[in-house]
């Protein structure tokens, strides 16, 4: 990005993931590092290192790993942020009451989802006994951390992706010794905290040589950024594989209750800003596997969900993992319901693509109850929201007008933003200035129809919540973090 805001270069470098058990997912950390430096070099050709004024990482956020902290080699894979190999301590901790205390302190549910259990696992697999890492012999960290370690050589994490770990004092931001002790994590292993905008040391052996690292964040908080929200009120919405649903909270209502909702730390510069969060764990990746059920491919289904003009009755429940926000209920069952012999692959692949819009609209519905400010908006950013028809699909079960952003690398762009900055290539009042290329899309469907099939997709979620010893809808609560039935989601 220059001065003005443009975009100079641009590279994409592919990544893979690995399952070698169902529920596992891996990355292959050197592989992280290569995509990396090979963007940086890709993105540069015809400008040349010294045009480079500072560089910004945008990451994904709750993967994690461990290396030795003397060679750098990795000592085992990346655990991926979809890795469910730790449901079972999950269910232990929560047994045992630990749940409201986690939750209090790091502003987020015990759940796979986060590092911390991760870690955990990562440790007990290399290090059973802590020797090792008690001895400073193991480095820890986040993506951020480790691509940050890579290029520098320092071992510094910023401040938003810490708030991910589960490990963090969201309050003191800094690591707390209580959530450490319970998972088992040495604070030897551990990075340092830094600010969102913290540079770091000249980086080495890329093509950027003698720039620093100005400014990291998480992929989720870059959009955020980027979208240019920087007091409460403003919702944004990121689609992907999964989707995270996010907007600032006042100074004063940082530790409020949030109704089926975390809360997490956006960004720091020089001052903590702390938000609401609503992590949904597959939306994108429901089109994915309905057309590999199938036998298709994405663009496919999405044709075929055109030709109808409804699901005729038919819910998809992507619970594949259990569900997250607003329910982060890890029993749930993934679930297709109201199917007849009238149903065809059309209706599904429509079931399909509405799920993405009604998981979103559960997670607004509550984050409205939570902030109780109307959402009459929301900001799109995101792969899939170059799909036109879904996110008019979005804004008819919702209610709610869409703000598309036209720009598709929002998450770079954000970080890309800050790093300016703080490079002194911009200033803040120039970033803030700059043009938000955005398409806005109106329901156009009757609310009466649009709360009628968010009634039939809340009796399905509650189906998909059943489990045997209980009444079919009955509200269940875990980690302190109300997860409501269909009746207490208001919908």
């Amino acid at each position: 990005m220059d001065a003005a805001g443009s975009i100079s270069g641009r590279a994409q470098v592919s990544l893979t993931q690995q399952h070698p058990q169902p529920g596992w997912v891996e990355q292959d950390p050197l592989d992280i590092r290569n995509s990396v430096t090979s963007a940086i070099g890709a993105s540069l050709k015809g400008l040349g290192s010294s045009a480079v004024a500072g560089i910004g990482l945008s990451t994904q956020r709750e993967s994690i790993m461990i290396w030795d902290r003397i060679t750098g080699a990795p000592l085992g894979p990346i655990l991926g942020w979809q890795d469910r190999r730790t449901v079972q301590r999950a269910k232990e901790l929560i047994s045992d009451g630990a749940g409201p205390m986690v939750q209090r302190v790091s502003g987020l549910p015990i759940d796979p989802m986060f590092s911390a259990l991760k870690l955990q696992w990562l440790l007990d697999d290399v290090d059973p006994d802590r020797r090792l890492s008690r001895a400073g012999k193991i480095a820890a960290g986040t993506v951020d951390s480790w691509l940050v370690n890579c290029l520098t050589g320092e071992h510094r994490i910023e401040a938003g992706n810490a708030s991910r770990t589960q490990l963090l004092n969201l309050d003191a931001v800094d690591w707390d010794t209580g959530l450490l002790d319970l998972f088992r994590v040495p604070s030897e292993v551990l990075p340092e905290v830094v600010a969102s905008n913290a540079p770091t040391r000249s980086l080495l052996g890329t093509d950027a040589v003698g720039a620093a690292v100005c400014a990291v964040l998480g992929d989720s908080h870059s959009a955020l950024y980027a979208h240019g929200i920087r007091e409460a009120g403003a919702v944004k919405a990121t689609y992907g594989t999964g989707s995270s649903i996010m907007g600032l909270l006042n100074r004063e209502g940082i530790s409020g209750q949030l109704e089926g909702l975390v809360r997490t730390l956006a960004w720091h510069d020089g001052t903590p800003r702390y938000a609401f969060e609503g992590n949904i764990l597959a939306t994108g990746a429901t089109a994915v596997w309905l057309a590999q059920v199938l036998g298709t491919d994405v663009a496919h289904l999405d044709s075929l969900a055109r030709t109808v003009e409804s699901s005729g009755g038919v819910n998809v429940v992507p619970a594949f993992a259990g569900l997250g926000a607003p329910w982060w209920d890890e029993r749930a069952e993934a679930a297709i319901s109201g199917f007849n012999l009238g149903t065809t692959s059309a209706h599904l692949a429509r079931a399909a693509f509405e799920s993405i819009a009604l998981q979103i609209e559960d997670v607004l519905s509550a984050a409205e109850k939570s902030t109780t400010t109307r959402i009459g908006s929301v900001l799109a950013d995101g792969g899939p929201t170059s799909n036109a028809w879904l996110m008019q699909m979005q804004a008819n079960l919702s209610q709610r007008t869409v703000l598309r952003s036209t720009i598709p690398d929002l998450s770079a762009l954000g970080v890309a933003h800050m790093a300016a900055v703080q490079s002194g290539l911009c200033s803040a009042d120039e970033i803030d200035a700059m043009p938000r290329n955005r398409t806005e899309i109106a329901p156009d469907l009757p609310a009466a129809e649009a709360n009628a099939r968010k009634l039939s997709w809340a009796r399905a979620v509650s189906r998909a919540r059943w489990t045997p010893g209980e009444e079919p809808g009955t509200t269940q609560q875990q980690d302190g973090a109300l997860a409501s039935t269909a009746k207490g989601s208001g919908q």
